[in-house]
């Protein structure tokens, strides 16, 4: 069945049950530990937890430290697990063998790269990135102006916007890094990643891109776009539970020229030596710093196991499936109650989450006591300041049933006022 060629009344709740049971990915959803009566949406935040993980992550800490202790360094390949299983990360983003390796926080990848990056380029004074950016990444980015600047003198940031300037209104010959995320965390759009690192090369600078929102969502090539440096994290869409590592990729053609800022003894290149001085590793080591949190990447490896059976150009199948039904469901059942959808509604624009508006009768901030009202009933997104619902659409585990009744929760919640509570206007810490 062609969703777009369907009129949207038309789809009920048995032509979702069709679409599930035709599904090459239903498979992989038994492989997950899902609560019984939850609809998860919010995979683009916290993935869901593989039924692989617990017993890999025990065995992990029975076996490989209660009975290997510190001989599983070498007997368990604790050392080497970084680049172990950033090969295996590798094809999830179009990178070749020892062009990735695991890093610590996103924020601290980031720092890593932006400031190698701004290195290759000395001279230029520039770092462009984008206004509707994850926030750490504006942050991280003004470390990085200070630290590369001169005394009193920053690097200069300009930013960009829907609204203006545009990527073509600011790069110049100053401009040393431009810093992108590939699918915005709020709308979901998506760039074309060929076409902007094409734009920034021929400026002269090099291109950084931010895969959160990407990996596991969407096929990702960086090589084949000829991007220079990324960085991504594996809770989200790769399922590698809260705290698992991020990834740092870096193009093998700056490999040597490459000098991160943060030089730790896992990135030398004899850390066993124990010498005075600081000598980098060669490849993408470099970028190691200190000691791996093993037991987080016990849950990424259990997760990856399952990760290397995925047929991408099905999950991205199945994504855009997903994501124009819950589109053209919203347009046919939530419009009169002022519901817009505000990800992009072409295909290649558009990564695998669906963000939500409140308009007309309603208030900007009354978005997030719907979504709290719906989360009470089990159907579990979030919400973005100041006024986005968002939802995320996970191709594993997510069923076009799943869609249905997501839409039917949140029509059936403002049919009601239900969500009008005064419980569901109380903000907790996380949003």
């Amino acid at each position: 069945m062609s969703l777009a060629t369907s009129a949207p009344h038309s789809i009920d709740r048995a032509t979702c049950a069709a679409l599930d049971a035709a599904d090459p990915l239903a498979r992989f959803r038994e492989r997950f530990a899902l609560p019984e009566g939850v609809v998860y949406l919010d995979g683009n935040s916290l993935g869901a937890l593989p039924r692989a993980t617990p017993g890999h992550v025990e065995r992990v800490i029975a076996e490989e430290w209660g009975t290997g202790l510190i001989r599983s360094w070498n007997d368990a390949g604790w050392f080497d697990k970084p680049a172990v299983l950033g090969d295996r990360i590798a094809p999830l983003i179009g990178a070749a063998p020892g062009e990735v390796v695991l890093g610590d926080s996103t924020s601290a990848s980031l720092f890593q790269v932006v400031t190698a990056a701004a290195r290759i380029r000395p001279g230029r004074r520039v770092i462009i990135s984008e206004c509707g950016n994850f926030p750490t990444d504006l942050y991280v980015l003004e470390s990085v102006q200070e630290l590369l600047g001169e005394p009193g003198r920053p690097l200069e940031r300009r930013l960009i916007d829907d609204d203006g300037p545009t990527l073509d209104e600011v790069l110049d010959g100053d401009v040393a890094v431009v810093v992108l995320t590939h699918v915005n965390y709020r709308t979901g759009r998506m760039y074309d990643m060929a076409e902007v690192t094409r734009r920034v090369h021929e400026a002269g600078a090099l291109m950084v891109w931010d895969l959160c929102h990407s990996v596991g969502a969407v096929p990702v090539e960086l090589n084949a776009a000829r991007a220079d440096f990324a960085i991504g994290c594996t809770y989200k869409y790769l399922n590698g539970g809260p705290g698992s590592p991020s990834f740092i990729w870096v193009a093998g053609r700056h490999h040597g020229v490459a000098r991160p800022p943060l030089t730790g003894w896992h990135g030398h290149a004899r850390p066993f030596d124990f010498t005075v001085g600081y000598e980098p590793a060669d490849g993408i080591t470099r970028f190691r710093v200190g000691t791996p949190q093993l037991l987080a990447v016990a849950g990424l490896e259990a997760s990856l196991d399952l990760w290397a059976e995925v047929d991408l150009a099905e999950l991205r199948e199945k994504s855009l499936r997903l994501t124009e039904l819950f589109i053209c469901l919203v347009d046919a059942r939530l419009a009169e109650w002022g519901i817009e959808v505000v990800t992009p509604r072409q295909s290649a624009r558009r990564g695998s989450q669906v963000a939500l508006r409140a308009v007309g009768t309603l208030d900007a901030g009354d978005g997030y006591a719907l979504m709290q009202a719906l989360i009470a009933r089990g159907v579990i997104g979030d919400f973005r300041a100041p006024d986005l619902m968002r939802f995320g659409f996970a191709p594993l585990y997510v069923t076009h049933t799943d869609v249905w009744d997501a839409v039917a929760a949140l029509e059936e919640i403002l049919r009601s006022g239900s969500w009008r509570e005064p419980r569901f206007a109380r903000r907790g810490a996380v949003t």
